[in-house]
């Protein structure tokens, strides 16, 4: 609920501080002491668009703040996750016009967008009056509204989740669909590609193997030299060999006057024979491996060059071949058996469209069911409030294909006639503002239990109206007040004498200039504020005894 608002600089209000209290709050006052400012200042804080004419005359800015407490799980903490904002923390909603034109808003002290902030406010405060332009006028928000009044939500769940199915299908075919007419187009060059990718053969890793053959072939002769050089140094003139042989000899001659300390010389001579030995047999491996046969070089550098001409065309790596050739088998393939997967698909679509109509169809017969309980409902209400000749309707019309959604194929509107015999018409359109009013407040009691802003905001709400329908909409009001807050504006002494809490609305005169004062009413002051509606200017003692016979029922 709305628990505080801050008014600074705002019109003809210099600085004002209130505190709400929830259930029914009723803001009396002299026609033009200023009750609209109040309601504009809320709306600013809301998100309505800032006009700096809102700015008090000789002031350079002007702000309102509001604070609201709401329950931990509301949904306005969904939109605020991002702000770090904690549920069940109360919310601070803040907007500050400049004159220079620029406004800033922010919520629990971070700054937002205006957008942000609006979007937080519908969620938080519906304003009815006569340039209401929010909450149960909006279409847009009607068919919310009827799903949450006949508790739709497995039926919704349901629609949404076939619709998704559909949908998710659709985009299937279309692009099976689009993937095959390109390939058609292509398609020759497609079996082109496929049968000279296939007639290479790229294998992964090829190009570098050929290209370590060549550069082998054409160093051959070099590594033949190099390697013969090495053979002939440790064989020529008995070689390494031969001297390991002979010191060997050596050290074995005096090896049993040495008792233990020549064992490791003889061990590391025999070490160095055999790693001599395997360094021949490697050498001569080695240049025996060696191909040298031009034929050879020349298939090597064919291939190679096979390759690289193969991937200059189709401007990849020649790495990139093998995996090219998988690409253009697939596409091609998407020509030979795409008309099978098209056809799956297509049947696949039109059993889901199938299924989606169904549930929607359902969803739609459980709305009109619903809808006739709602107007019935509503109708109920509108006689008491002097707008017994109106008509109520919900208008429930099926959307084209291409409109239809996860919500289903509906469109639905609230309408009403006013007249007998008068064709049923958008609210906004259809009734006068007082009128308008009554249908919103009709609206509200109907739909208290099925979702709402926490706080409502009537204006001038029993305008054009007084006696026993001043009663009924007083009655009504008090009813909305046991499951929401509800501030009305109001001239009626009926609906004032239901308030659980009533503030004020004056003018006062300052040095500064004419200010607008709201002040909380005592019991005795709000007496006195009943009375003085009732008989006008000069406050008389049968209205005082009125006045008392009104507010204790």
């Amino acid at each position: 609920m709305l628990a505080s608002l801050s008014i600074r600089n705002i019109v003809l209000i210099d600085k004002l501080d209130l505190r709400f209290d929830g259930g029914l709050c009723v803001l009396t006052g002299e026609t033009g002491a200023g009750k609209s400012i109040l309601l504009d200042s809320l709306a600013l804080s809301l998100g309505a668009r800032a006009d700096t004419g809102l700015i008090r005359a000789g002031e350079e800015k002007g702000s309102v703040t509001a604070e609201f407490s709401l329950t931990a799980n509301h949904p306005a903490y969904d939109l605020l996750e991002d702000l770090e904002v904690e549920p069940g923390e109360p919310l601070l909603l803040r907007r500050v016009v400049s004159d220079d034109g620029r406004n800033r808003a922010s919520i629990n002290d971070q700054p937002v967008s205006a957008a942000l902030l609006r979007s937080v406010g519908e969620m938080l405060v519906e304003i009815h009056g006569q340039n209401a332009e929010r909450g149960l006028l909006d279409a847009r928000g009607h068919r919310a509204v009827l799903d949450t009044f006949g508790a739709h939500d497995q039926l919704l769940q349901t629609t949404r989740k076939s619709f998704q199915s559909y949908t998710a299908l659709k985009t299937e075919l279309a692009e099976a669909e689009d993937a095959i007419v390109k390939a058609r187009e292509d398609e020759e060059y497609l079996r082109h590609v496929v049968s000279e990718l296939e007639d290479l053969s790229p294998e992964e890793g090829e190009e570098e193997a050929l290209a370590e053959q060549r550069a082998q072939h054409m160093h051959a002769e070099k590594i033949a030299e190099a390697l013969q050089d090495a053979s002939k140094a440790l064989t020529d003139n008995g070689g390494i060999e031969g001297k390991i042989r002979t010191a060997t000899r050596a050290v074995e001659r005096v090896l049993d006057k040495a008792g233990d300390s020549l064992g490791p010389v003889l061990d590391g001579l025999e070490r160095a024979a055999i790693e001599l030995s395997e360094a021949v047999m490697t050498i001569d491996a080695v240049g025996s491996s060696l191909d040298m046969d031009p034929k050879a070089m020349e298939q090597v550098e064919e291939r190679l060059f096979a390759l690289r001409a193969a991937a200059r065309k189709h401007k990849c790596e020649v790495a990139q071949l093998p995996a090219l050739l998988v690409q253009f088998q697939d596409r091609l393939k998407a020509v030979e058996f795409g008309d099978s997967e098209v056809a799956r698909l297509r049947e696949e679509v039109k059993e889901a469209r199938l299924t989606y109509i169904a549930a929607a169809e359902k969803l739609r017969a459980a709305r009109q069911k619903s809808a006739a309980a709602m107007d019935k409902a509503v109708m109920t209400e509108l006689g008491p409030l002097r707008l017994g000749a109106a008509k109520f309707t919900t208008l429930i019309q099926e959307l084209p294909e291409e409109n239809w959604s996860a919500l289903g194929m509906d469109r639905i509107e609230f309408q009403i006639a006013t007249n007998p015999g008068s064709s049923p018409g958008p609210l906004i359109k259809v009734a006068s503002g007082g009128e308008l009013s009554r249908f919103m407040l009709a609206l509200k009691v109907v739909l208290a239990q099925s979702g709402s802003a926490p706080t409502l905001v009537f204006d001038e709400v029993d305008r054009g109206v007084g006696g026993a329908t001043a009663d009924a909409v007083g009655e009504r009001l008090l009813r909305l007040a046991d499951e929401l807050q509800v501030l009305v504006i109001t001239h009626s002494p009926q609906v004032a004498s239901m308030g659980q809490s009533h503030w004020n609305i004056a003018k006062t005169q300052k040095p500064s200039g004419t200010v607008t004062r709201v002040e909380r009413l005592s019991e005795p002051e709000r007496l006195e504020e009943v009375a003085r509606m009732l008989s006008g200017a000069t406050i008389t003692d049968e209205a005082r005894a009125a006045a008392r016979t009104l507010i204790e029922g």
